[in-house]
């Protein structure tokens, strides 16, 4: 785990940044670390791909940055916490919403997703970013706004997390979230993930939390729910991603997938690959047009709640 990256003239003191390791595995199963390691390993590799990819383009499921920040109701003069800022989609329409009198601060895990995102917010004085773990890092002010995209369903701990963001937050301030909808509305993972567990069981790793947990609106509001959040409105929007053609899908895939997902599908033989590659393509045919182009649809949720 990477030591904390601390910011001149950041006027939040954050205390408690630092992962006590005992007590994580004493209260822990020791997956939960291991998961945590690899999560963050992982992210320090793709982070420049996705962020190419992704999120600096606005494209697919990143169509709903904008409508985020807008649900979300930042106002001049707001301090907004982008907690999992990741490369920062949302962390620089943040910055421009709140105006030179507002505060916001960008919190991710990832030395290498943070180093983008204060490349992609050059300049801007009304922004700091932390190195650090949102189930552990504290403040010693309160936020108006605390935003999260796409990210909640990683944190093996996702109460933990919400309770946090409680105690950051001011009284009646806003928790603004971004999730995907559960796999079967997201055909551009299922088409994939369905097929390749069958052929490799242990694809995703022993320790993982369950991805799809967050899903729907009624697991989404129980959720936000439990954690003590009121008003919780949440929106659906179906966007679509256009990957090209089911060549282009499947070698784009293979090209972004972290080394160790890599490694995985090199131990099958031609023959499983071939079998393998044949039924993702059945799959995809539901969404593939006559011109060979796959459209796929992508539902997004987008959830606000208050802070009673």
């Amino acid at each position: 785990m990477p030591h904390p990256l601390f910011v001149q003239d950041f006027d939040y003191i954050i205390k408690g940044i630092v992962i006590n390791y005992r007590e994580l595995v004493r209260t822990k199963k020791f997956t939960y670390l291991e998961y945590k390691k690899r999560l963050i390993k992982t992210w320090d590799e793709i982070a420049p791909r996705y962020h190419k990819r992704w999120a600096k383009n606005n494209i697919g499921p990143f169509r709903s940055s904008s409508e985020l920040v807008k649900l979300a109701n930042i106002q001049t003069g707001y301090a907004v916490l982008d907690l999992a800022c990741g490369t920062g989609a949302i962390t620089k329409r943040i910055t421009t919403r709140v105006g030179s009198t507002g505060k916001v601060v960008g919190v991710d895990s990832s030395i290498s997703a943070i180093k983008i995102a204060k490349k992609e917010n050059n300049h801007k004085t009304n922004l700091d970013f932390v190195l650090s773990d949102a189930e552990f890092i504290k403040f010693n002010k309160k936020f108006d706004v605390v935003t999260c995209q796409y990210a909640l369903f990683f944190f093996p701990n996702a109460h933990k997390v919400l309770q946090n963001i409680k105690q950051y937050l001011k009284k009646n301030g806003t928790l603004a979230l971004t999730l995907h909808g559960n796999k079967d509305s997201v055909p551009y993972f299922s088409s994939i993930l369905d097929v390749i567990i069958k052929f490799i069981p242990d694809y995703t790793p022993q320790g993982t939390p369950n991805l799809d947990r967050f899903g729907t609106k009624e697991q989404l509001k129980k959720a936000i729910s439990k954690a003590g959040f009121t008003n919780i409105r949440i929106q659906e929007y179906v966007f679509t991603y256009r990957p090209g053609t089911f060549s282009d899908y499947w070698q784009n895939y293979l090209k972004y997938l972290s080394k160790p997902l890599k490694e995985k599908i090199k131990t099958l033989s031609i023959i499983q690959k071939q079998k393998m590659k044949d039924q993702i393509k059945q799959k995809t045919i539901p969404y593939t047009k006559k011109n060979g182009q796959i459209i796929f649809p992508w539902k997004v949720l987008i959830l606000t709640a208050k802070r009673p």
